[in-house]
């Protein structure tokens, strides 16, 4: 008989014998669908077969058909209808309201206040340490198909909710309607993906047998970790970051970006509906130089999962690298930071898709990507055409508030817009803006789709990461030469290569130092399962998030031994 744990599709189930599909021993859940947090988690479990499907991407939504456009102009309404509310901390199973609070903005229109987030001190910092790690104790005992099982739930959780996230992301992060879908489409992506590898891991042992010994490896946690999410994919990124140590049984303190904190307490909203017991996931909200600050150098971290700049990510792991009185481990970091990202075009290119996925690359979600499109490198003999080409698309994109669906919305704050400004001004100096080029922040942090032509390989404009809808046009002797000048920057995180040349693809998939190299297609977009995800050199420590190897960095190896 089917004992089924309530997700919101048939992605998976529990069932008292296998039906066929990728189905393993599992424990069955509590009557109300959720892990039961009061069982002893050292007694037995009852044991039944979780059925999972095969993954598969979650679908994005059509904004074209006017049901899916009805249904996204409701959930806007229905969001604006909860604006301005107060989100405290949480805290094992407390809600608690600090002694501070900061109103989180609608970049599109800055006076709109989303939400009043609570603040930590470290007071509350050493209090969520406690919490996550007297969960610990419970949570990694748990079988891996038993965390699995919640985190699929999370995933079904996130599919009945999906319109009103996407709302929320239109209006704290001003990212037009797609850009958010996608987000969400990729956070329930992670929690599928990752809930999957957690029973992979779970049943994996890789030693070789010996006639006299019984021997085996195991997977264990590591234990309590920091989560320190962006604002720039405040649902997916901030999900991916916390399941993944979530499923392989550590417990987080989870401290999101300030300017994306409703965001982060959403999916706090979530993870209970879910049923992740108390005190697994925490969420704390403050200053990153603070708060952030004191638990990287806590004694009690036992790793940091970083997404963010690049100064942030090297202070992060020079400040974790030293020992701190009391602590017993090396603690262990995980960084995604910047990019300097190129899209390279050859004689030999479609020239018409290389300049369409350009500015797609370029101006999705207003250029702030890790990912996005800062430099295209194109050889001297279509240089000309795909910058024409490529500026006449420009020329296209509509730019205004992200709850009006444009192409191009607002950039986060005031402090990413004066710094966008400033580059600017920086690469006018430097080449010619042929496009774009103005801001306003009357109303909404907005910026022009720019374009600088003429650029020399080593102007700031072309090292720097700029985190914005501002591309720098090289122009390459030879496709050798592009190479060097695309491995010219510290970064090395994505590229793609525009060529019907084999020998040129065969060559870059070689030559170009990066993480993720694309080949006929746009340097953003990297989907979980299928394009795992990080960067070499300044870019962060390649984790390949999205990827089979990921969950390994939340695990360390136990090698057991037992004579017979």
């Amino acid at each position: 008989m089917c004992v089924c744990l309530g997700g919101a599709d048939d992605s998976f189930a529990m069932r008292s014998r296998p039906c066929g599909r990728f189905c393993l021993p599992a424990p069955i859940s509590s009557p109300a669908g959720g892990v039961d947090s009061e069982a002893d988690p050292m007694d037995p479990p009852k044991r039944g077969v979780l059925c999972v499907k095969q993954f598969s991407n979650e679908p994005v939504m059509d904004y074209s058909v006017d049901a899916d456009r009805a249904a996204m102009e409701g959930a806007l309404a229905d969001v604006r209808a909860q604006l301005g509310r107060h989100y405290p901390l949480i805290i094992g199973s407390r809600r608690i309201d600090a002694r501070r609070e900061i109103a989180s903005v609608n970049p599109s229109r800055h006076e709109q206040v989303v939400g009043h987030v609570a603040q930590a001190d470290t007071a509350e910092a050493d209090a969520a340490m406690d919490a996550a790690w007297n969960a610990f104790g419970m949570w990694c005992r748990m079988p891996a198909e038993a965390r699995a099982s919640t985190i699929l739930r999370l995933a079904g959780v996130m599919r009945r909710r999906r319109l009103e996230l996407a709302a929320w992301l239109v209006l704290e992060v001003s990212k037009n309607w797609s850009e958010a879908d996608a987000d969400v489409a990729e956070a329930i992506d992670f929690c599928e993906f990752y809930a999957r590898e957690a029973i992979r891991y779970g049943q994996m042992n890789l030693v070789h047998p010996h006639p006299s010994e019984i021997n085996m490896q195991r997977y264990i946690p590591l234990g309590v970790g920091v989560i320190i999410s962006p604002w720039n994919f405040p649902l997916a990124i901030l999900t991916g970051m916390t399941v993944a140590a979530v499923v392989t049984g550590n417990t987080v303190i989870v401290k999101p970006a300030n300017t994306a904190g409703v965001i982060a307490s959403k999916f706090m909203e979530m993870a209970e509906e879910a049923g992740i017991p108390d005190g697994v996931v925490n969420y704390l909200p403050g200053s990153g130089a603070s708060v952030g600050g004191y638990l990287v150098q806590h004694p009690k971290t036992r790793f940091i999962n970083f997404t963010g700049s690049k100064d942030v990510g090297v202070h992060i792991n020079q400040t974790a690298a030293m020992a701190r009185p009391g602590q017993t481990w090396i603690k262990r970091v995980i960084a995604e930071m910047g990019g300097k990202n190129c899209i390279i075009a050859d004689d030999s290119a479609d020239l018409e898709s290389a300049a369409s996925d350009i500015v797609a690359s370029a101006y999705g979600f207003q250029g702030q990507k890790c990912s996005a499109c800062s430099r295209v490198i194109a050889v001297d003999t279509v240089y000309d055409e795909v910058l024409e080409r490529a500026r006449v698309l420009t020329e296209r994109l509509s730019l205004g508030p992200a709850a009006g669906n444009p192409n191009v919305a607002s950039v986060i704050d005031e402090r990413a817009h004066r710094s966008i400004m400033e580059y600017i001004d920086i690469g006018a100096r430097e080449g010619r803006v042929v496009i774009g080029g103005h801001g306003d922040r009357s109303e909404g942090y907005f910026v022009e789709p720019t374009i600088i032509a003429d650029v020399d390989p080593g102007a700031r404009i072309a090292q720097e990461e700029v985190f914005g809808p501002v591309v720098a046009f090289m122009r390459a002797r030879d496709f050798d030469h592009a190479i060097e000048m695309a491995n010219s920057t510290e970064y090395g995180l994505t590229a793609s290569v525009y060529s019907r040349s084999r020998h040129h693809v065969e060559s870059a998939k070689d030559a170009v130092h990066v993480g993720n190299l694309y080949v006929n297609r746009g340097c953003t977009g990297a989907l979980v399962g299928v394009h795992p995800f990080g960067g070499f050199n300044m870019s962060g420590t390649d984790s390949k998030a999205g990827g089979p190897d990921y969950l390994l960095l939340f695990q360390q190896a136990k090698s057991i031994s037992e004579a017979v």
